[in-house]
């Protein structure tokens, strides 16, 4: 989707009040599962920009809700709508219906991967060097906290730090080090989102969440980061016609066609579709050698 796409939908900003924001995307109706299928085909099939816009606009309720699980961390809640929102038009950009499960199962993995990367680029204390063990101490310290009833203001009580670190895999020093910094940040429950007397609501009445935790869909998401190094080590086993053949029929959004591709190179189709399978077997072959090399289980 465009730009000219994201500037029609509602946006949360300091000045409207994000109460007044919750309340117009309540005005977009659900969709039935035909009736999104159907808007997903002829985005897929047509490009039509207009089906694409009611999905959207149909589950800004569903990013804004995992937005808001993502408060306590100092920053801007309309800033954090925002990323979900640039997530969730990356969902249905390369949403396929065909595959069999609705938009928002899929859409949760790019909302909330928008808004870790947001948070990541934000907060100082945590950069591209991170290790995946830290990054998911930054995204689960309250949950563990709350899981051991460590509720205390301040400093850890030294059982609980020790208690955290071993369950999140992280040493007793960054445990302590992570919750200073984002103990600054903590945000009340029950404060009041917007100023209305009659329609406000408080943070605690978005939070009900029926999906996975958080900390299962961030494993996911270190997982994914994983295998996309293991892919790019793995493609080092393959000669430069290989790698380019196999890159534009699988890894982007828009396969070049066996016809462009016998044209470029000069051969016929059967013989691209021969290097590509064979490509694909030693990549695949190679993932799997570096995969058990590091202890996880085989690349499918």
């Amino acid at each position: 989707m465009s730009a000219t796409s994201y500037a029609n939908l509602p946006a949360p900003s300091p000045e409207q009040g994000l109460n007044r924001y919750l309340q117009e995307i309540r005005r977009f109706p659900m969709l039935e599962p035909e009736e999104e299928y159907m808007l997903a085909k002829r985005w897929v099939d047509h490009q039509d920009t207009e089906a694409a816009h009611k999905m959207v606009t149909s589950h800004l309720r569903l990013a804004a809700k995992i937005a808001m699980g993502y408060r306590g961390y100092g920053l801007p809640q309309a800033e954090v709508i925002s990323e979900a929102n640039v997530g969730l038009m990356q969902a249905v950009k390369r949403f396929d219906p065909d595959k069999g499960f609705r938009l928002a199962t899929y859409a949760m993995w790019w909302i909330r991967a928008a808004i870790q990367e947001y948070i990541l680029r934000s907060w100082s204390l945590v950069k591209l060097g991170t290790t995946s063990a830290q990054k998911k101490l930054f995204f689960n310290l309250r949950k563990a906290k709350s899981r051991i009833g460590a509720l205390e203001e301040g400093d850890l009580r030294p059982e609980n730090v020790a208690r955290i670190a071993h369950d999140l895999n992280v040493t007793e020093d960054e445990v302590i080090s992570m919750n200073r910094r984002l103990s600054a940040g903590d945000a009340s429950l029950n404060a009041m989102v917007g100023s209305d007397e009659d329609s406000a609501t408080q943070w605690q009445d978005w939070l009900e969440d029926e999906d996975a935790d958080q900390a299962s869909n961030y494993a996911e998401a270190d997982e994914l980061s994983v295998r996309r190094e293991l892919l790019a080590e793995a493609m080092a086993v393959l000669n430069d016609r290989e790698k380019d053949i196999l890159t534009q029929r699988r890894l982007q959004d828009d396969p070049v066609t066996l016809e462009d591709l016998s044209g470029q190179y000069d051969v016929s189709r059967e013989r691209i579709r021969q290097i590509e399978v064979r490509a694909f077997e030693k990549l695949q072959k190679r993932m799997r050698e570096l995969a058990a090399k590091r202890g996880l289980a085989p690349a499918a």
